[in-house]
């Protein structure tokens, strides 16, 4: 199977598996999803959500971001990780989004990722979502270890991933393709110990069974003695 009959079938199955993918950081608009998302980085979204219920009540504009004090801040997103950096980040891209653009969110590529801390994954996140923009795939930690399981690329840079992927994802499906990835990397291909037996996808993956338990046991199975290669001993 080529990669982009692959990929075809993934987007014929995946919306069946996964019907309810989606976002999971909660925003009611464009600003609270672009700072709900500079804060998800090395934190999971869950604790962003907590973070962001008292946030969002206390500043609901760029220029409140913009002028509020470091110290406060840094204490209402204390629990994320590097709260400290994000915290300058957030208020330097908001000080940015009210010099150049009002105190609005542009809905470019470019105007995006010209804001402090703005990077192109987080500006994916913020097209797609907040303004069902189809401009590019987001490559997160769940994407990237799919997409190279599945074969679908053969890079780890995540530039290069939404490349190859772009090229064989129609571009209808982009943006809901990245959660129909981590939620199938949630739910089966974990990082460490995927569950190849239960995959539904197991059939379509080049590199099915040659992680975790699953392959430690193919190997212990045809080495013996627990995994470890057994000396032959001549006569």
């Amino acid at each position: 199977m080529t990669r982009p009959e692959r990929a075809a079938e993934l987007v014929r199955r995946l919306p069946a598996l996964y019907p309810d993918a989606r976002c999971e950081l909660n925003f009611a608009n464009a600003l609270e999803l672009l700072v709900a998302t500079i804060l998800s980085a090395q934190t999971t979204d869950k604790r962003v959500n907590m973070v962001t219920a008292p946030l969002f009540s206390r500043c609901r504009s760029a220029a409140d971001y913009a002028n509020i004090a470091p110290d406060e801040l840094e204490t209402l997103i204390r629990t994320t990780n590097f709260y400290r950096g994000k915290a300058r980040n957030i208020r330097a891209m908001a000080a940015d989004l009210v010099a150049r653009h009002g105190g609005e969110v542009p809905r470019e590529m470019d105007a995006l990722t010209a804001l402090a801390g703005v990077g192109r994954k987080t500006a994916n996140v913020v097209l797609g979502n907040a303004f069902n923009v189809n401009f590019g795939i987001v490559v997160d930690t769940h994407v990237g270890r799919l997409s190279q399981r599945l074969k679908l690329t053969t890079h780890a840079d995540p530039e290069k991933i939404e490349h190859d992927l772009k090229k064989i994802v129609p571009r209808e499906h982009w943006t809901i393709w990245s959660h129909w990835l981590i939620a199938h990397g949630r739910a089966r291909c974990t990082a460490i110990n995927p569950d190849c037996v239960g995959c539904e996808l197991k059939d379509l993956c080049p590199t099915a069974f040659r992680h975790g338990p699953a392959a430690k046991k193919k190997r212990s199975t045809a080495t013996g003695n627990g995994g470890k290669m057994v000396g032959r001993h001549l006569p």
